[in-house]
């Protein structure tokens, strides 16, 4: 592990700034030599601040990846364009790290996954809730057998009022959808992560655009303007897998709602159960009593990577770059990320169409 990789960063924007450049700045077996935006001050401005001596400032991603030196390339720009960025990085014989969700469509998800397997080149997209404290704890209980069979779950996304009013978060041709695809596509990979079941067969969902018209809306961050609101401002979908186990997905930025959650499960097994709500509780019977256990998260646990601090940008950052290293599995595989966008798309189609979709009709007709 003496080697250093070398990194390139594709779109120096809010995400590049708030999670993959403070992560990899603090991971010493890498080194960021490339930046690359379209607006130039961007780049310019995360090379100054990130940039190993003589880092380069690009506003062409061509030219960033035609750089045979670079090893790692970390693409975090808007979602229409994560696939033919993260191919064309596959193709120049890079390492991608490509931000969530892994694509605006299943179709370019699918092609990015095509051209990972046959160019050998690492592929992982960006679900760093799986590295957090508490979503470590579960995914083992679920690992250990503690909840038996898990035949239903429901995956959380939901804000009160938190719309992002910045960027290209609200326009639907550059992100392909609203909450649903921003944050419940975290809810949504946690909990098929959790439950370890990445074959679903039926998707019916329903997507609103109730709230996002209101002029000066409570927020957050400010009011948003309800003419580039061109997203859902809420979405719901229910999804049948092929070992008959169902999950429901609730993601919104805006619900009148007072139960509040973001990027956690809720599961149900023949064993036991788990929820996030409050910490992390495990529940069940024992004796022919039902009980409660909730897990201290502060009493240490097992390193998930040898100088990963308790961040989980940072525990991600150190999962994908010893991936790399010692050329082991990735924690976020891209088929699963796949079926994610899979499941996510055929949300929006039935909301679209008001009919079922089937993903997989042989498997329902078995």
């Amino acid at each position: 592990m003496s080697k250093l990789l070398k990194v390139g960063i594709i779109g120096c924007g809010g995400i590049a700034n708030g999670k993959h450049l403070p992560a990899l700045s603090n991971n010493k077996n890498v080194e960021i030599v490339a930046f690359c935006d379209i607006v130039e001050e961007r780049a310019v401005e995360a090379s100054q601040k990130y940039g190993a001596e003589g880092s380069k400032v690009y506003t062409d991603y061509k030219e960033l990846i035609a750089d045979p030196s670079i090893d790692v390339v970390h693409v975090l720009t808007p979602n229409d364009s994560h696939s033919f960025i993260t191919i064309d990085s596959l193709e120049a014989g890079k390492h991608v790290m490509c931000e969530k969700p892994m694509a605006k469509t299943a179709a370019e998800a699918r092609a990015m996954l095509d051209v990972a397997k046959r160019t050998g080149k690492k592929l992982t997209i960006g679900y760093n809730n799986r590295f957090r404290k508490d979503s470590q704890a579960l995914k083992q209980v679920c690992e250990q057998g503690e909840l038996g069979e898990i035949y239903y779950a429901r995956a959380h996304a939901i804000r009160r009022r938190a719309v992002p009013t910045w960027g290209v978060f609200l326009d639907e041709e550059k992100q392909g959808g609203g909450p649903l695809i921003d944050i419940g596509t975290h809810a949504l990979d946690l909990t098929l992560w959790m439950m370890d079941n990445y074959k679903p067969v039926s998707v019916t969902g329903s997507v609103y655009h109730k709230l996002g018209s209101k002029e000066n809306a409570a927020n957050a961050w400010g009011p948003w303007d309800p003419a580039k609101f061109t997203v859902e401002d809420s979405a719901v979908g229910f999804i049948k897998m092929e070992n008959g186990a169902t999950i429901t997905l609730e993601a919104s930025w805006a619900l009148n709602t007072l139960d509040i959650d973001e990027a956690k499960c809720t599961l149900c097994g023949t064993e036991g159960g788990a929820d996030m709500k409050n910490g992390l509780r495990i529940n069940g019977e024992a004796n022919s009593r039902l009980f409660v256990k909730e897990i201290d998260l502060s009493a240490g646990g097992v390193a998930f990577y040898e100088g990963a601090s308790d961040r989980d940008i940072d525990v991600e950052c150190a999962a994908w770059i010893n991936a790399i290293l010692n050329d082991t599995d990735l924690v976020v595989k891209a088929e699963q990320a796949l079926v994610v966008t899979e499941i996510l798309e055929a949300i929006y189609e039935s909301a679209r169409t008001g009919e079922t979709v089937y993903l997989n009709r042989q498997a329902v007709t078995k």
